[in-house]
């Protein structure tokens, strides 16, 4: 009997995610990774400075190091010539922190679950800027739709500055679909919107002790109608003069502190 379009289709995307690898560069990025038990290593190619700046984390990794020339590291792996590697590159499987429930109904870090979604958020160096935000206020997650948002990339590792390895980064396959699962978990669900009547601490006040999602969009064409449409309120960050905003890196680390606040 013939298999059904669809699930031909879903077999051959998880064949796919299976072989899926990444390259992550720069010292911090490449160090943590090593050190991540939960990270799948497959390759570390370094040069002999970086090497000795590494330490005992490459031993304790099991991985065997490819020791390069400086002048054709550009050549040895395939992270592009502009790429401010430090000497360092590690071929690793993408992380997989469990499902969406497993991960947003564990504890708070000293205060009520807290996590945040992004909305069409492309650019890596924000999502790996937000990332790090999450992990230094105790963000559960950091959840994103699996299209038109960053992947895990070795310039979001970079920028993250080691919080890729500590920090859920989740990619759903539909974020409204994600939001309302949040919901039924009891997640109170907040959405950044700069002509919001509310602002940040009167809606975070207004949630009480029920656990909170913050919801931001891309920057220019905010947060999606059906994305609005899902959150429970919308809210802004208020501004000194007639008009502001801010990068929405900026504006998750702001919102995430007012959320973790006692």
């Amino acid at each position: 009997m013939k298999k059904p379009t669809w699930v031909i289709e879903k077999e051959r995307a998880k064949r796919v995610a299976a072989a899926e690898t990444v390259w992550l560069f720069g010292l911090h990025a490449v160090r943590d990774a090593l050190a991540n038990p939960l990270r799948q290593k497959l390759r570390l190619v370094v040069t002999k400075n970086a090497l000795d700046r590494l330490g005992d984390v490459v031993a304790q990794s099991g991985l065997q190091p490819e020791i390069t020339d400086p002048r054709i590291f550009d050549k040895a792996v395939p992270i592009g010539t502009d790429t401010v590697h430090q000497g360092t590159a590690l071929e690793v499987r993408p992380l997989n922190w469990g499902t969406l429930e497993e991960v947003c109904t564990r504890p708070g870090a000293g205060h009520r679950p807290l996590v945040v979604l992004l909305d069409r958020v492309t650019d890596p160096h924000n999502v790996g800027a937000i990332l790090r935000s999450a992990e230094v206020f105790g963000a559960l997650a950091v959840i994103a739709p699996a299209r038109h948002a960053a992947p895990e990339t070795g310039a979001l590792a970079k920028t993250a500055s080691g919080a890729l390895e500590r920090q859920p980064y989740l990619r759903v396959g539909n974020l409204a679909e994600a939001m309302e699962r949040l919901k039924a978990m009891g997640y109170h669900l907040i959405g950044l919107d700069g002509g919001a009547d509310h602002d940040i601490g009167t809606a975070v006040s207004g949630a009480k002790d029920r656990p909170i999602g913050l919801v931001l969009g891309a920057e220019g064409p905010g947060l999606r109608d059906k994305t609005r449409d899902t959150c429970d309120l919308l809210a802004k960050i208020p501004f000194a003069g007639e008009f502001g905003s801010l990068n929405v890196s900026n504006a998750a680390a702001v919102a995430l502190y007012a959320a973790s606040a006692p």
